[in-house]
Order: structure tokens, then sequence, then C-alpha cells
């Protein structure tokens, strides 16, 4: 059993003061048990429009921000997941890359985002370096597995399918879920159905306003939302349960009955 926070806050353009606040939610979410503490996409900076702000602000995963996040973990004796601006030498672009630190400081796995944000009137490609497709990277705590996804790639099930082909139990999943005409119902809708197909747990951290749409929660293999945020800043707990989990793909062996795998696409 593993005790999962998603942490919800709306970062600004400030990376120091987004540190801070890294560390208040996570001594937070420490204080009532957490050993994963997950924070939404872009936590190290964000600025009202996806632009040449990003690559300016962005960092190397050696920089002093993922430092800053180590040293956090450490304090408390987390595994911090958080979103960050990769720097690219010499390109004009950024990458957009979830990465997990261990309670040693230690960066332990990391994603980068693969399928960029190019809809809803948004064109983050513009300064956006996709992810190239490898093997999903991992990490254990206390016997649970987990995998990293990021925002725009919860709706290609595809990825978490791999993601799940990996061996996670659970996904942690860092958004900046944009506001906008029924998508608040297709943030709740993809992350229940992500749990409910793949029979794993579903941790999602979105930013809340003004600049996400909140609704940060935990979700359970048979799609039951077991902690949530709603709109305001905080954290929330949720207990991840191997038991559970075998119950669950015992009485719905979805995984083991499927006829069709995941091929990458050109």
């Amino acid at each position: 059993m593993v005790h999962v926070a998603v942490g919800q806050f709306a970062p600004g353009e400030d990376k120091e003061g987004n540190l801070a606040t890294v560390r208040a939610l996570v001594a937070d979410a420490a204080a009532q048990g957490a050993e994963v503490v997950l924070l939404p996409e872009y936590t190290m900076f964000t600025a009202p429009r996806v632009d040449s702000r990003f690559v300016a602000a962005a960092e190397p995963l050696d920089g002093a921000f993922v430092s800053g996040l180590g040293r956090i973990a450490t304090e408390y004796g987390v595994h911090l997941v958080a979103g960050v601006n990769e720097a690219l030498p010499g390109e004009e672009r950024f990458v957009n890359t979830l990465v997990a630190l261990a309670p040693s400081g230690e960066t332990t796995a990391w994603y980068r985002k693969l399928h960029l944000y190019d809809a809803f009137g948004v064109t983050e490609s513009t300064v956006v370096a996709a992810g190239e497709i490898e093997e999903p990277r991992t990490f254990s705590r206390s016997g649970v597995t987990f995998g990293l996804q990021t925002c725009y790639d919860l709706r290609f099930p595809e990825v978490t399918r791999r993601i799940a082909d990996a061996g996670a139990d659970v996904l942690l999943l860092g958004a900046q879920w944009v506001p906008g005409p029924l998508k608040e119902d297709h943030w709740t809708t993809l992350t229940r159905a992500r749990a409910i197909e793949n029979t794993i747990y579903v941790a999602a951290a979105g930013q809340n306003a003004p600049t996400g749409a909140g609704n940060s929660m935990v979700v359970d293999p048979m799609g039951t939302v077991t902690a949530a945020l709603g709109e305001q800043t905080g954290v929330a707990l949720a207990r991840i349960s191997a038991d559970r989990l075998r119950e669950v793909r015992e009485r719905n062996p979805a995984l083991r009955l499927r006829r069709f795998g995941v091929t990458a696409s050109e």
C-alpha cells in the first residue's frame, strides 16, 4: 500500500516562487502521510500563453529548478513528480518534461510529452519539441510501480496502454488542462476511462485557475474517484492498494483478454 498525493496550484513566471509553493504543498502532503507527490505540468514556469518566455525559462534536467525539486524530495522523504521546461541547447524550442525525483534527490524517471497541444486554438508545437518515442520509464515505491504521462497525451489511449504494458500499476499524469466548453467534462471522462480500460490507478494533477481547469483527482482501477480537489489550491491524498488492483484485474481481465497491441506511427 502506498499513499499518493496530487498537488494543485497555478504556477507563474517566478520560478523561485513556484519552488516555494512546491515546498509548501509537499510539506502538507507529507504531513498527511504521502509517499509520492504529483504536481502539475509546467510547475517550473507558466505564462498566459506558451511562447518564447517558456523557452527563455527552460533549464537542463540537472539545472537549478530540478535540483531544487530534488532537495524538497529529500527533505520530506517522498518521490516527487513535477512538470518542467527542459532546455534544448542551440534550439528555439524546449521539451515539455515530467520528471520524477527519488527521496535521495536523484532523478529516477522522466517523460517527454509525445503529443503536442495543437488543438482548441492553441499551437504548442511553435515553441515545444515533441519527445521521442522510447520505452516508458517507471519507478517503484513499496512494491507499487508508477509510470508518467502529460496532459494532452490523455486523449491518446495507446500512450497509457504502453505505460500499463511496461508494468505500471499507477499512472501519474501532470497537466495544465486549459479551460473551455466541455473541457472539464473531457478531463474527468478521459481520466476515468484510462483507469478503467487499463485496470490501473490514475493520479492526475492539473493547474487550477487562471491557467488550468483544476479538478485534480485520483481514480481507482474501477473508475471510482477516490480523491479530488475541485478548484482550490492544495493537496488530496489517496491510498493505492495492491489488493484492489488484483481484485479488479481478476474480475475484469481486460489486459489479458485483448487481441491487439500498440505500435508506433510515423
